[in-house]
């Protein structure tokens, strides 16, 4: 199944408290129980304006949908084509 980077655009991000931070994530599950094995995120990284999600799902209308039903923005959603570290040098 493709893997998705989605860009979400949250002025301030980055001075979310955690409890803050807990409450969007339970949202986020509560949303993707409803939704069903289809889509499952894999982790997200916070920064000052923007938290940039990886998500697993079978296309962008599907991570489109969560968004809508989270209320969370999408600003950018990109599929990833491949995934490279410094043990990709070694050939």
């Amino acid at each position: 199944m493709p893997k998705y980077i989605i860009e979400r655009e949250i002025p301030e991000a980055g001075k979310l408290s955690q409890q803050e931070l807990q409450s969007i994530s339970q949202k986020s599950r509560a949303v993707l129980g409803e939704m069903g094995p289809e889509i499952q995120w894999v982790q997200s990284y916070v920064t000052d304006d923007k938290v940039y999600c990886v998500y697993i799902a079978p296309n962008e209308a599907v991570i489109q949908k969560h968004a809508e039903k989270g209320g969370f923005p999408a600003n950018r959603i990109s599929r990833i084509r491949a995934v490279i570290d410094p043990t990709t040098a070694e050939g």
